[in-house]
């Protein structure tokens, strides 16, 4: 069980760097979250994660005390209910446009009267320590972070309105796909100069909201960049990445010179 949830290092004001997971092995889920972020993000859209292994997961995860966040896939929302039934303490979910998307998104996140999450949580009570169903109830809704991506021109366009759902706790900014979108196919680039207005303007419409801002990054030094601006919740790279980089910089004393 994770020493301090997810919502409460936020509410302290404290950055949240994210591991991101898409190996189904929940071994490499728990090796990733040992090694030093301050929860896990396990991604079934592009990710590799079946409700399987992420339930799996989450429970090798939450033992090293990490939080879980999933990112579910598009428009899975009935997903993003079991994720939170199976202990995930938030929910990223793509693509969210409209505000019809987000208030299917919050009705599958929250229960009555915000939304309408049906009752089953066994595995995220064992996981949480609530002895009673009325102890879990009594938090989940206010417990369990449901972030919307925004990362298309028509989400940008929406985004008060999304924000203005109630429900949605935040936004997670997806700088791969908004730079698709607003260069028109043209560029996939997450570090494009072009970004940087678009990312400053969802940052000061999310915060002026009073809700939780959140972006991926593929690098330490972007990550950094973006928790000095105020980002709170930052995913830095994935475990491919992670993999790869840490093979090369084994191996770097053994090439020639």
């Amino acid at each position: 069980m994770a020493s301090k949830s997810l919502i409460e290092t936020v509410r302290a004001g404290e950055t949240v760097y994210l591991g991101w997971v898409g190996n189904p092995d929940p071994l490499v889920a728990e090796t990733i979250a040992r090694a030093g972020f301050g929860a896990i993000n396990l991604d079934m859209q592009h990710g590799l994660h079946d409700p399987v292994s992420v339930m799996r997961a989450i429970g090798s995860v939450s033992a090293a005390g990490v939080p879980v966040i999933v990112r579910v896939p598009v428009g899975d929302f009935a997903m993003a209910s079991r994720a939170l039934d199976m202990g995930a303490q938030a929910v990223i979910a793509p693509m969210v446009n409209t505000v019809a998307d987000a208030r299917a998104f919050a009705e599958a996140m929250k229960y009555p009267p915000i939304g309408k999450r049906s009752w089953g949580p066994t595995r995220a009570m064992m996981l949480t320590g609530d002895a009673s169903a009325a102890a879990y109830l009594q938090r989940a809704n206010g417990e369990t972070l449901s972030l919307a991506m925004i990362e298309t021109r028509e989400a940008l366009d929406n985004l008060e309105a999304i924000l203005d759902v109630d429900g949605i706790d935040g936004i997670f900014v997806g700088p791969s796909d908004l730079s698709l979108t607003l260069s028109n196919g043209q560029v996939v680039d997450g570090d494009a100069a072009f970004l940087d207005e678009p990312i400053r303007h969802i940052l000061k419409v999310t915060q002026a909201k009073g809700k939780v801002p959140a972006i991926f990054t593929v690098s330490g030094v972007r990550a950094r960049a973006m928790a000095d601006l105020g980002y709170r919740i930052i995913a830095v790279g994935l475990d491919a990445l992670y993999l790869r980089e840490g093979v090369r910089r084994l191996l770097e004393p053994t090439q020639d010179r």
